[in-house]
């Protein structure tokens, strides 16, 4: 017991894993982030620790070399994928069945099933494939603290998956009364086409992504040039990956100083747990950003704030004309400085 006084058991074993772990608020570049050997994974990789995470999620780069795959693994935590570089292929099983094979791209995004078997393909003859996954593993090594348990369990989630056939196929639905994509894979997440969400700011869209029965999730939102949406806050755990366009974003606790971090495709920040954030878009593209997050809305498992109301409402936004006037000021000087008109009225 007396390795776990100072660390959580999820430390504890992650220090063991042997790979490089990042801590700040941000992630300059996925696909460039140095990796190291992973001997569990057969591949190379890093932990990704963000310290807005808090206890509830992690995230991990894997790097899979020229016609490389990694080693077969299952586990007893939940995983979205998204491929940030290269093409290649998984696979994926249940014990005793029969492989499902699917092909991705850059881009692409899924999630194997709770404890199924799963192994990545590179089919590219000259270049690193690379992909990051949001995982719950620090709440499930913290609760069981048995790896044998996690890493070695032959119980099949049969509720969830039983090895239909087309499971990945990239087939989905619209689920009625939320804005939720219900589907197991998206081949294009860049270009996956969207839905009205002005609820986050002018002339803003987006759409909440459900896959494998997962109670973590996803969502994508994108910003048209010269605007940004209202501030606002909510638990741990979001994290924010680029998808398309170049500006910049204000992290803070209330009632200190703010944090900016800029971006660009790549790039990846995780807001600590109610510390608002704002995201700015004074680039010539629109801003496009998928959020990997270790809640969800098809399965209600905690108290969600109201993030799409303003405080007035009861809600955690910012009302535009509530906001710190400097921060429009700065957001008019950048939008100049590229020579962008400003779109935002309020």
């Amino acid at each position: 017991h007396s390795a776990y006084i100072d660390k959580t058991p999820y430390e504890v074993w992650q220090e063991t894993e042997g790979v490089p772990i990042y801590k700040e608020l941000a992630i300059d570049d996925l696909t460039t982030v140095a990796v190291e050997p992973w001997k569990r994974k057969g591949a190379s990789g890093a932990f990704i620790n963000m310290i807005g995470a808090g206890r509830s999620c992690d995230s991990y780069v894997c790097e899979i070399p020229a016609q490389g795959q990694s080693l077969p693994e299952r586990y007893l935590f939940e995983e979205l994928i998204y491929v940030v570089k290269g093409r290649g292929a998984t696979s994926v099983w249940t014990e005793g069945g029969r492989k499902q094979t699917f092909e991705w791209q850059q881009g692409s995004m899924f999630s194997p099933p709770l404890n199924t078997w799963r192994q990545h393909f590179n089919v590219q003859r000259d270049e690193p494939a690379r992909f990051v996954a949001l995982t719950d593993a620090p709440v499930m090594i913290n609760r069981f603290r048995n790896l044998d348990f996690i890493f070695n369990n032959s119980f099949g989630f049969s509720d969830r998956f039983s090895g239909e056939e087309g499971y990945f196929s990239g087939k989905g639905r619209v689920v009625e009364g939320h804005r939720t994509w219900d589907s197991n894979f998206i081949a294009d997440v860049p270009g996956f086409k969207l839905i009205d969400h002005s609820a986050r700011g002018q002339g803003a869209s987006g759409i909440l992504l459900h896959f494998s029965a997962n109670t973590i999730s996803a969502h994508i939102e994108e910003y048209p040039v010269g605007t940004y949406p209202r501030a606002h806050w909510h638990g741990p755990g979001a994290h924010i990956v680029i998808l398309s366009g170049e500006g910049y974003s204000l992290l803070w606790e209330p009632g200190k100083p703010h944090s900016r971090i800029d971006w660009r495709p790549g790039t990846l920040f995780v807001p600590p747990a109610k510390w608002f954030h704002q995201h700015f878009n004074p680039g010539k593209a629109p801003a496009r950003y998928l959020a990997l997050k270790p809640w969800g809305f098809t399965y209600q498992v905690e108290d969600l704030v109201k993030t799409l109301e303003v405080e007035a409402a009861g809600g955690t936004q910012i009302d535009y004309n509530d906001q710190d006037p400097e921060i429009h000021q700065t957001f008019i000087k950048e939008c100049a400085k590229r020579g962008v008109e400003v779109r935002l009225k309020f």
